[in-house]
């Protein structure tokens, strides 16, 4: 596969290309308690265009880190998934979210302040 042979050489920098823009994390931390469909996606993810949401949802399905799955149903039915690799994220996600925290109380507290 042409994509994991032009991975960077630094982890961190492969961790930033796979989840490094924020529509990415917010699709993940959105998938963290289960499967949606993209409308339920669209809607939590916030202000998102189908085809932005579309784009990163293809890009991750590639990586590895969800799975798209197409019921034959009528009207069609399509959920995503975070795969074990997307589910592996957790933690990462867990630390944005702790450390987001903090900040915005250190924030608050220095507004006070003035």
């Amino acid at each position: 596969m042409k994509f994991i042979e032009s991975l960077p050489a630094c982890p961190v920098e492969t961790t930033l290309m796979l989840i490094g823009d924020k529509w990415k994390v917010l699709i993940l931390r959105d998938l963290l308690p289960g499967k949606k469909r993209f409308g339920e996606l669209r809607h939590s993810v916030g202000h998102i265009s189908q085809k932005v949401l579309t784009s990163n949802l293809r890009d991750m399905e590639a990586c590895g880190l969800l799975t798209r799955t197409v019921y034959a149903e009528v009207p069609p039915r399509v959920e995503y998934a975070l795969t074990d690799l997307g589910m592996s994220l957790k933690p990462i996600l867990d630390a944005l979210d702790h450390w987001g925290r903090d900040y915005q109380k250190a924030a608050h507290k220095a507004m006070e302040r003035l």
